[in-house]
């Protein structure tokens, strides 16, 4: 197990109207020293805060790697995003953390990371959306995206502090039960109603309230919520 990961990028963004909607999807590289805070990186902003941001998804992640996946799917669409080798195009996913080397197979929800003076823990995957297929113009991607894990994840922010990307990401701990991102996203979207799964998945403490809330809900009523709406947008 890699305890130490250093970034790529860092990203913040503003929220602005593109892509026929307010979004601050379209973040920008930092190179200097940011105070991260409970509620997130200064600087950066998000448009709705009822879906996006907050005590437990003050950061998002996301791989380098699957940009390449993205690439070989859908063609040359992607290239803006790697048609320079010095990483300075804006972050396609809304992601604030740009790294290799890190991925949903390896990262683990609950997992304490040591940046600079900041103490960071993964919460969840990132739930996508339907302002990706709006930003890529590509209307299945949030699907595509749940279906096949590439989601990245999100952490919680349990000691804030002046963090750059010059400060590598050191493992703290692990808890002792520990489920990867992947098997998460492959339990809660890939078999929702798998009751022995759902189990495992509500006694993982780490786990975000909402995500919490609904693993238990399923539990409790045999059905999965509505996706319709994240994933593809209003009707």
């Amino acid at each position: 197990m890699q305890s130490k990961h250093y970034l790529m990028t860092i990203y913040c963004g503003k929220v602005a109207e593109r892509y026929g909607m307010e979004t601050a999807i379209d973040k920008h590289p930092v190179k200097t020293n940011l105070y991260l805070s409970f509620e997130g990186l200064a600087g950066d902003e998000c448009a709705d805060k009822l879906y996006h941001g907050g005590f437990e998804r003050a950061l998002h992640q996301y791989p380098s790697e699957h940009y390449t996946y993205w690439q070989e799917k859908y063609g040359a669409i992607y290239s803006e995003q790697r048609a320079e080798k010095t990483h300075e195009k804006i972050a396609g996913m809304g992601e604030n953390l740009s790294s290799t080397g890190m991925t949903e197979h390896n990262v683990c929800l609950g997992d304490r990371y040591q940046w600079g003076e900041a103490i960071i823990e993964v919460s969840q995957p990132r739930s996508p959306c339907f302002k990706l297929n709006k930003r890529w113009g590509i209307k299945s991607l949030s699907v595509d995206m749940q279906e096949v894990s590439r989601c990245g994840w999100l952490y919680r922010v349990i000691q804030p502090g002046i963090v750059s990307v010059n400060e590598p990401l050191e493992l703290m701990a692990r808890v002792d039960n520990a489920m990867t991102i992947n098997a998460v996203c492959e339990t809660y979207f890939g078999d929702p109603l798998n009751k022995e799964k759902l189990l495992r998945l509500s006694q993982q403490s780490t786990l975000s309230d909402s995500w919490m809330d609904r693993v238990l809900q399923r539990l409790a009523t045999n059905e999965v919520e509505s996706w319709d709406f994240r994933l593809l947008g209003p009707a």
